[in-house]
């Protein structure tokens, strides 16, 4: 069996390292893999490359075709502030990539596709109290990258409406884990830059907007997440929120990176204020339905993340 995922990033990688252990094949669309990083993630084995990006149809077609390919995990797209800075980039890459993946699914009868979303495609300006957010809670927002992220949505359940493949769509709290964030996601930048100042001794320095309340969910939770929906029964609805259920406040994490390193320093510039979450995402559907619940507290994740950032840093 093969998966297709697009983009060897964070998630994609997390997925992979669950896929290769039980026997399946993958193999990566992306226009620049970083070697070091799929090396250190996954060894030498079980994956291949193939080096564009998703606007490329006809190369993503043949890479599907070539490798016989059953399932596609899309993960490929620009994040965050990366959106932002370049509406017209990020449309081009995110929605034009999305649609160039339900195209590629319906013409080479690929059976399942699995999409990354993001619990941004939520309209937290209609947010009125700490009720878990649902699956059925409204989509849109100002900020492009959710806005955008809700379109993607839509582009693939009428795709899989109308073409008979189906779909099952992830929507992860804020991500962090052991990365390269080169797509421009800002809150797993920002736990990288704690954790790393807090093992070197150094400052991290986190924009003032990145101290908001929020919800993680750490990488390899995610991973898991991604495999139970590429190998689970098809489930009675196709949306599914991963994240650990609760809002941490800044000083929390804070306070979860310093029980491991004791001097940590940072500095909070200047700059667009924060935006926190009050409400938590309902994660009960995942667990019903794809058998999945998350495995890592925010005080246990950072743990293991210290873990491979020795690691890491001992294999260079």
């Amino acid at each position: 069996m093969t998966t297709v995922v697009t983009g060897a990033g964070l998630i994609g990688t997390a997925f992979a390292q669950n896929a290769i252990a039980r026997g399946e094949k993958v193999v990566f669309v992306d226009p620049e893999p970083r070697a070091d990083f799929l090396e250190l993630k996954l060894g030498d084995k079980g994956y291949a490359l193939a080096r564009y990006d998703v606007r490329d149809l006809p190369n993503l077609i043949a890479t599907i075709k070539e490798h016989g390919a059953d399932t596609v995990v899309h993960t490929a797209g620009l994040i965050g502030n990366r959106v932002q800075q370049s509406l017209s980039a990020g449309f081009d890459i995110n929605l034009g990539g999305t649609r160039n993946v339900a195209e590629a699914v319906r013409l080479t009868g690929v059976r399942r596709l699995v999409h990354i979303s993001t619990f941004g495609v939520y309209d937290r300006r209609r947010e009125a109290g700490n009720a878990p957010v649902g699956e059925d809670y409204v989509r849109g927002g100002a900020r492009a990258y959710g806005a955008f992220k809700a379109a993607k949505e839509l582009v693939l359940e009428a795709y899989a409406a109308t073409y008979a493949f189906e779909v099952i769509m992830l929507r992860p709290a804020n991500v962090f884990g052991l990365g390269h964030f080169w797509s421009g996601s800002s809150g797993g930048m920002k736990m990288q830059r704690l954790i790393e100042a807090g093992l070197d001794g150094g400052t991290a320095r986190i924009p003032a907007s990145e101290t908001m309340a929020n919800e993680y969910v750490y990488a390899k939770d995610v991973g898991r997440a991604v495999d139970a929906a590429t190998t689970a029964k098809r489930p009675p609805q196709i949306h599914f929120n991963i994240g650990n259920g609760y809002v941490s406040s800044f000083d929390e994490v804070l306070a979860a990176v310093k029980a491991l390193c004791p001097n940590l320093r940072y500095e909070v510039e200047a700059g667009e204020p924060p935006h926190s979450k009050t409400a938590p995402l309902d994660i009960s559907a995942a667990k019903q339905h794809l058998g999945w619940e998350p495995r890592f507290t925010l005080q246990s994740a950072f743990e293991d993340y210290l873990k491979d950032l020795k690691a890491a840093r001992a294999s260079r």
